[in-house]
């Protein structure tokens, strides 16, 4: 089975005693924000994942059922399936060197027009994958799946959160997503 990368918005980051039943049903495969002081609750968490399926959406899905049990009161408001990446994660996914990177970043060496970072965290700049790939002329399978799943996804959870007595079931969703997706094999 393929393993995909994604992130949940989470309606509040999980207090530190939700975390053994989230790493115990996910085999610790999930990095979570986290909260020690109740005043900080109303910040949106972040769930950083890498999870087998046999489609984004089945793996998308079972891991927002792992969270939610894991953690009652807890939301998963929005799916990211386009990773930000650093220097080095980009090295990793391009076949290249970090300072290979670098360079093309600068434009120091080769084509310019390096895509531009979408943000920095804790002094690190970090670039959509789908820009970067696109740049470098690759073409990622996931990235074609990720699209459309994610969006079909995030309508979902919004129709749940608005209107949940309207919103199919999750294998419904998962059913109807790998009938009409092209998935990564």
């Amino acid at each position: 089975m393929p393993s995909y990368d994604f992130a949940l918005i989470l309606s509040r980051p999980l207090y530190e005693e939700e975390l053994d039943p989230l790493f115990d049903r996910t085999h610790g495969s999930v990095t979570v924000s986290i909260i020690t002081e109740p005043q900080h609750a109303e910040r949106p968490g972040n769930a950083s994942c890498t999870w087998q399926g046999p489609t984004l959406a089945a793996a998308i899905m079972e891991l927002v059922e792992h969270v939610e049990t894991s953690a009652p009161g807890l939301h998963v408001l929005q799916v990211e399936a386009d990773p930000l990446l650093t220097i080095r994660d980009i090295a990793e996914r391009v076949g290249r060197s970090a300072d290979s990177v670098r360079h093309a970043i600068t434009g120091a060496r080769g084509a310019t027009g390096f895509p531009a970072s979408e943000m920095s965290t804790a002094g690190h700049r970090l670039w959509r994958w789908s820009k970067v790939a696109a740049w470098y002329g690759l073409d990622d399978p996931q990235l074609v799946e990720a699209k459309p799943t994610v969006q079909a996804i995030n309508g979902w959870l919004a129709l749940r959160d608005v209107v949940p007595d309207v919103a199919p079931a999750p294998e419904e969703v998962t059913s109807a997503l790998s009938l009409v997706i092209p998935h990564v094999a």
